[in-house]
């Protein structure tokens, strides 16, 4: 491969390729602000400027194309002194509110004014003033005095969304990012202009004062909004979800996530008014269109399950496998139902809601239905479906999902006669179940997703399922009502009393004198690995941050 020569250091690079391009691969950063690998060039900020030997002046890294031999200085005296004049210019009407703005911590401009900047300003007249707290769409918010005009966020929308909402507006100091008229930015992808925003002018609605990047701890996971499973991390503060934001992964999202995985896959985690943060049974011989479910312990609510099983005959007990669950939830599920049971009746519910669209969102919305199929659970059925309404299976185990989507949900609730629900919140049907159990969310558990492409990844505990206190004395009143149920009231500040669902079912395998000797999520992973030849020689190493391609060994980077 040609080479080129930066700050002393040889570097490689690919024909075509640019100076800060190549200095990427090689893990160099060169300061920018208007450069993204993900969109066009765009040459306006000029703090990438470097000295190259035998150019009259300086040139900007990200739109010069690098040459066999040519030398390049990005930290000799003439270079440092053209991006201090840079930083000198772009500093001299921003506000000086970094004690206030929800970018600090994680703001470009910060960072190179601290590295790059001479600390002070020959400028002091008056600061040019700007609109603030612009609210440019349902879930974005401008501060255009705090805009750098790197246009970043202008040819997002243009190139990537293919839907041009934003513009500049005005000349000189003047200038203004604003959207169209009588236009909102209110496409499916508008959150990406927060992160590839390099200064605090482009905020998130819904994140806006609730916490600093540098009081959360961050998680790498995948999004559970659809069967795409985008890589993202998760960043917590006290044991609560605060954001998610996107993962670099080219093979998946590449540096993107839609505003629904962003808004709606991680809330349900918080909500203590649905969580389910207690096992919960119904007494017997009350009807499930009544009250009567009632905290317990888990030994007893575990002990009513295994007699309910035993109540019946093995072709009458039916079980619902949860493409929203992990591979090792549903194989644990699986091998309970046939070896434990003795039954085939084993399904899972689809969910497909629209069309895919051009960029990230599948009709699909879950994150494991690839997995499901990979372990042979087939989808739900008319056969399925005529079994519980004749009442030929009688009772049913459902993973983390409801019966609700269906059609003649009402029949079918009323056929069934013991139904058990391992979720991890309540939903408008949960109430007729007999016995409920609190299942732990994607973000409180190890585990792998299966997404459309065949591609197996990673999730990784971020917020942690604590036990909890019962107010002594309190049970009367129930924050639950609207679903039919009554709950304890818990201690302000901590957590739910759920566990991770393969845990649970190979307790109730134990009790059957069955030996389901897993200690860890690892384990469960390990033995799938010898078991069904698709995932052999897998490893939760292999699989890494980035995901492998299930059945082929090949392990994806970005």
């Amino acid at each position: 491969m040609p080479t080129f020569f930066l700050d002393g250091k040889e570097i490689e690079f690919t024909p075509g390729q640019t100076i800060i391009q190549a200095a990427k691969n090689a893990g160099i950063e060169i300061a920018h602000f208007c450069w993204h690998p993900g969109l066009s060039v765009a040459g306006n900020c000029r703090v990438c400027l470097v000295e190259v030997e035998k150019a009259p002046k300086g040139m900007i890294a990200c739109a010069t194309q690098a040459t066999e031999g040519m030398v390049v200085y990005a930290n000799s005296p003439k270079a440092v002194h053209m991006r201090n004049a840079v930083m000198e210019f772009l500093l001299i009407n921003h506000p000086l509110d970094c004690p206030i703005c929800d970018e600090a911590g994680e703001c470009k401009l910060q960072d190179y004014a601290y590295k790059y900047s001479v600390g002070k300003s020959r400028f002091d007249e008056e600061k040019v003033h700007k609109d603030k707290r612009i609210e440019l769409g349902p879930n974005v918010m401008l501060d255009q005095e705090r805009c750098i005009c790197c246009s970043r966020c202008v040819r997002y929308c243009e190139e990537v969304v293919k839907n041009p909402q934003l513009t500049f507006v005005n000349r000189t100091e003047k200038v203004a990012i604003e959207t169209f008229p009588g236009k909102q930015l209110d496409n499916s992808y508008s959150m990406n202009v927060i992160e590839i925003c390099p200064v605090g002018a482009l905020t998130s609605r819904d994140y806006r004062f609730k916490a600093r990047v540098w009081d959360m701890s961050q998680t790498n996971s995948i999004c559970i909004g659809c069967a795409r499973g985008c890589n993202d991390v998760i960043w917590v503060r006290d044991n609560i979800i605060k954001r998610l934001t996107p993962r670099e992964n080219m093979e998946v999202n590449e540096y993107w996530m839609c505003d629904y995985g962003r808004l709606n896959t991680f809330k349900f985690v918080n909500n203590e008014e649905t969580r389910v943060n207690n096992p919960m049974m119904r007494e017997e011989g009350i009807d499930s269109d009544g009250a009567g479910l009632k905290p317990v312990e888990w030994d007893d609510a575990i002990a009513r399950i295994i007699s309910e099983f035993k109540n019946y005959r093995a072709d009458e007990i039916g079980f619902i496998a949860s493409p929203y669950s992990t591979l090792e939830d549903n194989y644990v599920l699986q091998r309970f139902a046939k070896e434990i049971i003795g039954t085939e009746n084993i399904v899972y519910l689809p969910h497909i809601e629209g069309e895919d669209d051009n960029l990230l969102l599948r009709a699909d919305k879950t994150p494991n239905s690839t997995g499901l199929k990979h372990l042979c659970i087939n989808p739900i059925d008319a056969k399925f479906i005529d079994k519980l309404l004749n009442k030929q299976i009688k009772m049913i185990y459902i993973l983390n999902d409801s019966l609700s989507g269906l059609e003649r949900t009402e029949e079918i609730s009323k056929a069934i006669e013991v139904a058990v629900l391992q979720t991890s919140n309540f939903y408008e049907m949960s109430h007729k179940a007999s016995v409920i159990l609190p299942a732990s969310t994607y973000a409180e558990i190890n585990g792998t997703f299966i997404n459309f492409q065949n591609r197996i990844q990673r999730i990784r505990p971020a917020v942690a399922p604590l036990e909890v206190e019962r107010l002594p004395g309190d049970f009367s009143v129930s924050r639950l009502d609207k679903f039919g149920s009554h709950n304890d009231k818990w201690t302000k500040g901590t957590r739910f009393n759920s566990r991770p669902a393969w845990k649970v079912i190979s307790q109730i395998a134990h009790v059957f004198g069955s030996s389901f000797d897993y200690e860890n999520t690892e384990d469960v992973f390990d033995e799938i690995a010898v078991k069904v030849p698709v995932f052999a020689g897998m490893s939760y190493e292999m699989i890494g941050e980035q995901g492998m391609l299930v059945g082929t060994g090949e392990t994806i980077t970005a």
